[in-house]
């Protein structure tokens, strides 16, 4: 914003921003990192499309973009740092968020090693984990679910290998609002199974479980539960966990989508995912634990024995 003879002039993304390049496609809309004029410092510019009918910006946007701006006082999630609006051809209201830049994902990251054959040290695998339950447990407190954490969407920077959350709350931002969460949200393989079975009403227990298929990934470089379809997602997760029933998970067989499945007895963990410590084990097994109400929480979460030995001063 710049001030002329009292009379604040708010500069569209055109003028204050070169774009540089376009960086991702995300669910609502492009990503480019760009060049803030005024100062030279690159950032992440998200732009989104708003609602076909919408005159101006929804109230329900503008309230989602004040969450966003309160929840990125947290260091384990991605700054807002402003908000543009634009006009795009068409002439309709086109919003751009403007967001720190960050150099990678956890995607990519886990992709070198991948590529490498080199294993993840336990070391950062534990600070990557510690860093996102506190980033979750941050969210949460505030009454936010992200509903879509994947390893694409937590932010790194490879010199501090400092991890954040990023597309938190652009769901119901940029979607048409529904009343009831849809299960279309959340990418197949780190998808809880209430979701998966049909439950319309739930928890924070839903990123919990996707902080846990994360945590596994980390470990291995491979998806957990690799699933294509909603059904092979679910017999992946039976096949490791065993085929849930109403003794380990009381109300299972009235959800929606429940028919019956093939009978599988639980594995363990160790060998779906070897190289992790005991105690990592411990923590991986009370984040898929079938009943939501019984996951364990982010909060604690970061207070389990796994994380005992991590320096925690530089979080």
């Amino acid at each position: 914003m710049e001030k002329t003879g009292g009379i604040a002039v708010v500069l569209s993304a055109k003028e204050a921003f070169d774009k540089l390049e376009k960086v991702g496609e995300g669910t609502y809309g492009k990503v480019y990192r760009a060049r803030e004029k005024a100062t030279g410092k690159i950032v992440a510019l998200k732009k989104t499309r708003l609602h076909e009918d919408d005159e101006g910006v929804p109230p329900t946007t503008l309230r989602e973009i004040s969450i966003l701006r309160m929840l990125s006082r947290d260091p384990h999630v991605v700054r807002l740092l402003d908000v543009k609006q634009g006009q795009n051809k068409e002439g309709k209201t086109v919003l751009y968020l403007v967001f720190e830049y960050m150099d990678t994902d956890l995607k990519k990251f886990i992709r070198t090693f991948r590529q490498s054959g080199d294993n993840i040290p336990p070391t950062i695998t534990k600070s990557l984990m510690y860093q996102l339950c506190k980033g979750v447990a941050f969210c949460h407190g505030h009454g936010i679910l992200h509903r879509d954490l994947k390893p694409h969407n937590l932010l790194m920077d490879r010199k501090t290998m400092m991890l954040k959350i990023a597309d938190l709350g652009l769901a119901r931002a940029f979607t048409v609002p529904l009343k009831k969460y849809t299960h279309e949200i959340l990418t197949l393989w780190y998808r809880a199974p209430e979701v998966l079975l049909g439950a319309t009403h739930y928890s924070m227990a839903v990123d919990m479980w996707s902080v846990a298929c994360i945590f596994a990934e980390l470990v291995t470089k491979q998806a957990l539960f690799p699933g294509d379809s909603e059904l092979q997602q679910l017999l992946h997760i039976f096949r490791l966990l065993g085929t849930p029933n109403e003794e380990m998970w009381p109300g299972v067989s009235k959800l929606m989508n429940w028919h019956e499945y093939p009978q599988w007895s639980p594995q363990s963990l160790s060998k779906a995912v070897p190289n992790l410590e005991e105690a990592g084990l411990d923590l991986l097994s009370q984040m898929l634990q079938y009943e939501p109400s019984k996951r364990i929480s982010a909060k604690k979460a970061m207070e389990h024995p796994y994380f005992d030995g991590l320096d925690k001063t530089n979080l």
